[in-house]
């Protein structure tokens, strides 16, 4: 049985109208109906474009957002049916560490207090010196100094205070850290130091991460699976290797066609899938497939009525796409509109083109 469970899980936030008598006149639709495993040990990698639903996803999980329905299993226990003192309990087993690492700390309290503030919640450490070893040592592993536990989140450079984040979450020895964006706020440089002290990390302490990131690059170097949303739906998992090297989901080969290429020969010649349109509203979703608008391979008859599931096209490779093989063999025409022109000079000339329009 997988360490953590989710099964159809939907959080759907009322839209109300009205000044006195406050009326539902409809939803946004957040999270529509996804499932994903996540092992012991493993580290799951959530990507997607903005607005997507991936980081009320990890929220869910949490219960920092009540779910709508469905269920989010841990270790054997359903957490969405939980009463709220026994959920309190299974937090300190669950953690996160959220993207803005300025934001997510209380400017008035010094590091010491702020890593010891969950420990005295949850009745670890014993006494204040006690607790004030284990701070340091967790301080010790996560690269800072220990004379850090006298300073304040404003000391710090943005590198340090993502640190300081991923401590406050070790420091109550969880067994899943939920990562949102955890180094999207940072330096490139840095980026690489915070993804390593994860996996150092992961190896030491034998954790399971859960990834919310947009960066593909990022999520490729951390990630054993990988699942990528849109508009509040799964529409791909796969192994890592697997997905970057044959993804099967249009979604995800337009994701994959903007990662820029480090040789700039390669980068010339290769293929860009343009998607067009904008990305409609979690308000009011299409009908049938959800990215069916925006698709290059659409079929007005099946994809705008049908809604596919995420079914299995072998090795662990799920894709929710009516003619994910078609695709595949190259037996269904793309319309030209999606296909950028190969050189860089005639890739500017559509851009401007399009914004002229």
């Amino acid at each position: 049985m997988s360490l953590l469970e989710l099964d159809d899980v939907k959080v759907h936030f009322p839209v109300k109208k009205g000044l006195v008598f406050d009326r539902t006149v409809g939803h946004v639709y957040a999270v529509d109906g996804v499932s994903l495993q996540v092992e012991e040990g493993q580290t799951y990698g959530l990507v997607g474009e903005s607005g997507c639903g991936k980081t009320t996803l990890g929220r869910s999980v949490l219960r920092l957002v009540e779910i709508t329905d469905g269920s989010v299993n841990f270790d054997g226990t359903d957490l969405a049916k939980l009463p709220a003192k026994e959920m309190r309990t299974f937090r300190r087993r669950l953690q996160m560490v959220f993207q803005d690492p300025l934001g997510s700390l209380n400017p008035r309290q010094n590091i010491e207090s702020i890593l010891s503030e969950g420990m005295a919640a949850h009745g670890i450490g014993g006494t204040r010196e006690e607790r004030r070893e284990k701070i340091r040592d967790i301080l010790t592993k996560v690269g800072l100094p220990a004379n850090a536990l006298s300073r304040y989140p404003h000391e710090f450079s943005g590198g340090q205070r993502q640190r300081i984040g991923i401590a406050r979450a070790l420091v109550l020895e969880p067994d899943v850290i939920i990562c949102d964006e955890p180094v999207s706020a940072l330096d490139v440089s840095i980026q690489a130091q915070v993804i390593n002290l994860l996996e150092e990390l992961q190896e030491s302490l034998g954790l399971t991460y859960l990834v919310i990131a947009h960066d593909l690059a990022v999520v490729r170097h951390i990630s054993d699976v990988i699942g990528v949303m849109y508009l509040g739906s799964l529409v791909e998992e796969a192994p890592s290797d697997a997905l970057y090297a044959e993804p099967r989901h249009p979604y995800t080969k337009a994701l994959m066609s903007a990662v820029p290429v480090p040789d700039p020969e390669v980068e010339d010649r290769r293929e860009r899938i343009l998607l067009t349109g904008d990305l409609p509203s979690p308000a009011n979703p299409p009908a049938g497939c959800r990215f069916h608008t925006r698709c290059p391979w659409a079929q007005d008859t099946l994809c705008a009525t049908e809604r596919p599931v995420l079914k299995d096209v072998g090795g662990g490779h799920k894709v929710a796409c009516h003619f994910a093989a078609e695709i595949a063999a190259g037996t269904v025409e793309r319309t030209a509109a999606s296909v950028v022109p190969a050189t860089r000079e005639e890739m500017t000339d559509r851009v401007v083109e399009a914004a002229a329009e």
